[in-house]
């Protein structure tokens, strides 16, 4: 295997699974387009793979959050498990759905929140409370749940835990983005 091959077979044609998991290769083309990234490698367990695509086929792409919350999630939870994969592919989205310049610096330098919006600079503390000290203040929970819901706040938090354990997969197996990719510095 070529050094930047994934340390286990990245499995992205349904001939690579036995016939009776092919369903969880068909779900995954199905909301995805193609087999991508964590889906490759976690196909080595084809229903950790499906269950996993279910989850993140509702936290990307149907979850209540609005686009621009949920990619900050994502992208500070790629700075903060340092997943170049995962920043890879979301850095160019979270632009796309309106992140600022300045909360995507922010993230990637794992800098001083003062001078972002304090819409931003909610979600990137509440995330990076949450990654580093396995907890959520309630200064800074409240405000974000005022502002997000119940249902909101819930799924933020769950967005994290979600792309959390997809960033923990990537970094064990070694999948790493393309040449041309965004990189973290």
């Amino acid at each position: 295997m070529p050094d930047d091959a994934p340390r286990v077979p990245f499995l992205d044609s349904k001939a690579d699974l036995p016939a009776d998991q092919h369903h969880n290769y068909e779900r995954i083309v199905e909301s995805r387009g193609q087999v991508i990234g964590p889906f490759g490698v976690l196909l080595n367990s084809p229903e950790i793979a499906g269950r996993t695509g279910h989850l993140g086929t509702y936290v990307r792409f149907e979850s209540k959050l609005p686009g621009d919350v949920r990619e900050l999630a994502i992208v500070t939870t790629a700075r903060e498990h340092d997943c170049a994969f995962e920043w890879a592919t979301h850095e160019p989205i979270a632009r796309e759905e309106g992140v600022s310049d300045a909360a995507i610096e922010a993230v990637e330098t794992r800098a001083d929140l003062d001078d972002l919006e304090d819409r931003e600079a909610r979600i990137v503390r509440f995330g990076r409370e949450l990654l580093r000290e396995n907890e959520v203040s309630d200064a800074t929970f409240q405000p974000v749940a005022e502002r997000l819901g119940d249902t909101g706040v819930t799924e933020l938090a769950a967005t994290f835990g979600y792309y959390s354990m997809l960033a923990v997969v990537l970094n064990a197996l070694e999948v790493n983005p393309g040449e041309d990719a965004p990189t973290l510095s």
